[in-house]
């Protein structure tokens, strides 16, 4: 599994501002404001730091024990009036409740202070309740923008929390001394260079919002009520696992809570959609539920992003597709949907079905089979060659500082999903259409149907 880190500390310590910058690579911003309380639910990405990959989580701003403690400060950020029948001291005990349980699913603690403050008693409660719960913590002070201003760190050695990391989430300065420190706790990733062996047993997440019909469906690929079905959403809160034998194969099928979209979740239901998201790392292939009658939703395109970015295959499933009234015009729109809301799963196959009437679910076993022969397949280093070879062959380069850039070499370096390192010159002049590009031509040549594919550009 995955290193999970949560960032936690009071209001406007510049939470969301560190998890920008660690997340920035995967796209993923949480909003960022100088009023206190603006981050009031979880916000997950993933960060990536030299060869390391974590899941990160920004919490919302979070006081100490006491009441009065609680509510001042809040309210200069919020208003006093009633949230959908909610006082400010009840959104403020959400929030802290929300950080509480993003505490409870981290490995790594980062408590991060705010240095222009100084030190508060709402900081040592929150160091206290940190320090009991056992976890790898890191105490980072905000806000230390120039190296004279270091000495505005030594307060917090009152903590009690050992070292101190004095950095700025805005400018950097320190940053990398901070991650440096923060990924000593996290293993080797384990995606680079993963061999492909038959033998294993595909493990297959069935993810989609909540009341897709993920329940139904793996019910009807079992035959049997295995899981509880109900019409109201988030009856499924943990992840189950259940074997399933179609014709002498065994698939291990994972029916995942439906993930919410944010600012309607209740705390069972945020702590459902980490486990979602936890189902997704660990599984070979995500089935992508939607629901036919309502098409692909902003939510729908949060699920497929979060399964494209975790580098799993992917199959897209229309389900309850027997509640469509004209479906085959509706199948001839599928197409440009999926092209307008997630261009980037446009190498996943598709398949309308309907758990409750089992129609077309026999077929779902035999893409799984097809997605794991992709998304183990190896391709020969002169194969590939030859086909960079091709593809670049007679087109004019861009010039990097008066030269051409030139790509020398391209071999695979892992499977599941399909790894590539290509050297290049200039790798620092390579662009995004070039690897785009570069991906095409792979996908036309040895298809990889329904895997991502990732190309790294290196010197040589």
């Amino acid at each position: 599994m995955e290193t999970v880190v949560a960032i936690v500390g009071r209001p406007n310590s510049g939470k969301s501002t560190l998890f920008n910058r660690m997340t920035k690579k995967s796209g993923r911003t949480a909003i960022t404001q100088d009023t206190p309380g603006v981050t009031r639910d979880r916000n997950y990405g993933r960060a990536q730091w030299e060869d390391k990959t974590f899941t990160v989580i920004d919490t919302g701003g979070m006081y100490g024990e006491s009441a009065p403690l609680l509510s001042e400060g809040f309210e200069r950020g919020v208003s006093k009036r009633k949230f959908a029948g909610t006082t400010v001291q009840s959104i403020v005990d959400q929030v802290k409740e929300q950080a509480i349980l993003a505490m409870s699913e981290a490995d790594i603690i980062v408590h991060l202070l705010d240095g222009r403050e100084g030190l508060t008693p709402s900081d040592k409660e929150l160091a206290r309740m940190i320090l009991a719960s056992g976890k790898k913590v890191i105490t980072a002070v905000n806000k230390i923008d120039t190296p004279k201003n270091e000495i505005m760190a030594a307060e917090f050695y009152e903590l009690g929390s050992g070292d101190i990391m004095a950095m700025s989430s805005i400018s950097g300065l320190g940053y990398e001394e901070f991650m440096d420190k923060l990924t000593s706790f996290v293993p080797e990733s384990q995606i680079t260079g993963i061999q492909a062996d038959e033998s294993v047993i595909p493990r297959i997440a069935v993810v989609g919002r909540p009341n897709a019909g993920k329940s139904t469906l793996i019910n009807a690929l079992l035959s049997k009520n295995r899981l509880i079905v109900s019409p109201v959403p988030g009856t499924t809160r943990d992840p189950i696992d259940s074997i399933c034998t179609y014709y002498k194969r065994e698939y291990l099928f994972i029916d995942t809570a439906g993930i919410r979209k944010k600012g309607k979740e209740s705390s069972i239901e945020w702590y459902s959609a980490l486990r979602a998201m936890k189902s997704i790392e660990r599984c070979d292939i995500a089935l992508i539920l939607i629901d036919a009658s309502e098409g692909i939703t902003e939510q729908d395109q949060r699920i497929a992003g979060i399964v494209h970015e975790y580098g799993k295959s992917a199959l897209i499933l229309y389900n309850k597709w027997d509640l469509v009234k004209e479906p085959e015009e509706a199948f001839k729109n599928i197409e440009g949907e999926i092209a307008r809301k997630i261009w980037f799963l446009n190498h996943a196959p598709v398949l309308t079905v309907s758990g409750l009437e089992k129609k077309r679910i026999s077929k779902i076993f035999p893409l799984i089979d097809d997605l794991m022969k992709e998304r183990q397949k190896r391709i020969p280093t002169a194969e590939l060659n030859k086909t960079l070879g091709r593809a670049f062959s007679g087109k004019s380069m861009p010039t990097y500082r008066g030269r051409e850039i030139k790509f020398k070499y391209i071999t695979q370096v892992g499977v599941m999903p399909p790894e590539f390192a290509i050297f290049a010159n200039y790798p620092q002049a390579v662009k995004e259409q070039h690897i785009r590009f570069i991906e095409k031509t792979m996908r036309e040549e040895f298809s990889f149907k329904g895997s991502p594919i990732r190309i790294h550009v290196k010197s040589r």
